[in-house]
């Protein structure tokens, strides 16, 4: 009988504590989001000064042909902006293949402007006093899209086919930890301390609210990100080989979530802690 008693206090006491830490957990991640509400307005927040370094960027003359990117196609027609992130990854017929937006910068970099894309590419993530041309492009581009939703073209086959190996590297675990995308992003409810994992495996709000806020100002690292580094740091932090920048793998699996995110709403640049 006291053994019994004893029992039913101590699981009092841990439904307790459990209910007091959930409580916790719930008024932290309400402050985190009124923190990032504050610093939303293009006035506040720091990712803003990449999509104006990005401006200058695209209007310049660069490269061995000295002409600016704004004959570069992102999909929508030479130069047309609006509308083009929110329909990328996609399926370009001038190279052949499909291409996510930083694919598509480099290409036109390459193509256009007559640029070695090989200095672009060492500063493909800037750091303190080292900015990157890719991530400024990338929120000036995706920037254009705010308001738009998300809604990536599968009619070519090859758009299909991307699909399908985004998938099947989304499941695909190895690894030193034997970890996939899947691990951490395949279910409701998963968390890595105090931030909560949207869930991939399905279409839906998760998703949509996740993809339609990259590029993101990182308030951590005090840098403006793209998704290729946020795919970068995942497999990294799975202890996977990393995936070279630019490559056709990471623009699969971008396809993939992308189309998972159907419908969701651009809004960027965002903020992330």
């Amino acid at each position: 009988m006291k053994y019994a008693a004893l029992g039913s206090a101590i699981a009092a006491i841990v439904i307790c504590f459990s209910g007091l830490a959930a409580r916790a957990q719930d008024a932290s991640e309400k402050e985190i989001e009124r923190y990032r509400q504050m610093l939303s307005d293009p006035m506040s927040n720091p990712g803003y000064l990449a999509v104006d370094r990005g401006e200058v960027l695209w209007k310049q003359a660069r490269g061995t042909k000295n002409v600016s990117l704004e004959k570069c196609d992102l999909g929508e027609g030479a130069g047309k902006l609006e509308g083009a992130f929110a329909h990328m990854p996609r399926y370009f017929k001038d190279a052949d293949k499909v291409m996510d937006l930083e694919q598509r910068l480099l290409w036109c970099m390459d193509k256009i402007q007559g640029v070695d894309t090989k200095e672009v590419i060492a500063r493909r993530f800037s750091g303190p006093g080292k900015p990157s041309d890719l991530e400024d492009l990338v929120a000036f581009v995706a920037n254009k899209s705010n308001g738009m939703k998300i809604d990536v073209p599968q009619s070519n086959p090859k758009e299909q086919e991307m699909a399908a190996v985004g998938e099947a590297l989304f499941y695909r675990r190895g690894g030193v930890m034997d970890f996939s995308c899947a691990t951490c992003h395949g279910e409701d409810g998963k968390r890595i301390r105090l931030q909560g994992l949207p869930n991939f495996s399905m279409p839906g709000k998760p998703a949509q609210e996740t993809m339609g806020a990259w590029p993101t100002y990182r308030v951590s690292q005090g840098a403006l990100r793209t998704f290729q580094h946020r795919i970068w740091d995942c497999y990294r932090q799975q202890r996977w080989p990393v995936p070279e920048y630019g490559t056709d793998a990471i623009t699969a699996l971008t396809v993939f979530l992308q189309k998972q995110a159907k419908g969701g709403e651009i809004n960027v640049p965002s903020i992330k802690r």
